[in-house]
């Protein structure tokens, strides 16, 4: 089986309308290569890519770019030595890269959300009309932060708004969800509309969502915000990808390994 023979098989899994455009491209290889081993990852680092062929596997299956941009366009990095570096080493190990990311959020169920709720053990309290939204038995918002960060393995979590309230309507809106999607506004109408007492995020711009929640908080009103972090939010359903992939490819040697979290904490 090759390169392409997996990626056709797995969007056909999907079973979602194709895509006008996306970043879900062969970063790097060949189609025709011959697949000796999977790799789930959220990034494909120097690490990771090391560890991919010290495990004998040839085709990592990569959540967020490869090249330092989101549509992984390389021409910007043509005299860069990072890159030229990086090029080699996948070149010298014979691994191939697929990223893995418009196709993960389409499908039914939301791969990333799929794999973050049965980590969490919430899959009886996601809304049945907002994948986003959640009512959990009441906690204090404290005791939730220190849950999130024990299940996701989270150094260092920031929190704003109420951190003394209680929390039982939240909203959960990984990686880059909560900078809007395309609309700074999402976040705070999400908020509003679903009555949100807190919100668990991975990304945030200041000046939007924890800004909201600051003076929501300050007007006296039960709202907070827990930020784990891009990475923290998102590599958990790479993590349980290995399960959606190996009834596909019940004979490969398919393995998730961890990118982890980028930032040393001082």
């Amino acid at each position: 089986m090759n390169v392409r023979d997996v990626v056709e098989a797995i969007i056909q899994k999907c079973q979602i309308p194709p895509f006008e455009k996306t970043c879900d491209q062969l970063i790097a290889g060949d189609w025709y290569r011959e697949v000796t081993g999977i790799v789930t990852t959220f990034m494909a680092t120097v690490d990771v890519i090391q560890e991919t062929a010290q495990r004998g596997a040839n085709l990592i299956i990569t959540h967020e770019p490869t090249f330092f941009n989101g549509p992984d366009e390389t021409g910007w990095l043509a005299e860069d030595p990072v890159y030229a570096k990086k090029m080699s080493l996948i070149h010298n190990q014979g691994v191939n890269i697929w990223r893995f990311h418009d196709h993960m959020h389409r499908t039914q169920p939301d791969l990333i959300y799929a794999g973050l709720i049965r980590e969490l053990g919430w899959e009886n309290y996601q809304d049945p009309d907002e994948k986003h939204c959640f009512t959990i038995p009441q906690i204090p918002v404290m005791d939730l932060a220190k849950f999130l960060k024990e299940r996701l393995g989270v150094e260092i979590c920031r929190l704003v708004g109420a951190v003394n309230g209680q929390v039982e309507r939240t909203g959960v809106l990984v990686g880059g969800g909560s900078l809007g999607l395309g609309r700074e506004e999402m976040p705070m109408e999400l908020i509003h509309r679903k009555n949100l007492d807190t919100i668990i995020c991975g990304e945030i711009l200041e000046w939007t969502l924890p800004a909201y929640v600051r003076d929501a908080a300050q007007l006296g009103m039960n709202k907070s915000l827990i930020i784990l972090g891009h990475n923290r939010t998102e590599e958990i359903g790479m993590k349980y990808l290995v399960d959606w992939l190996q009834p596909l490819f019940p004979t490969m040697p398919i393995q998730f390994i961890e990118s982890g979290d980028p930032f040393i904490y001082h």
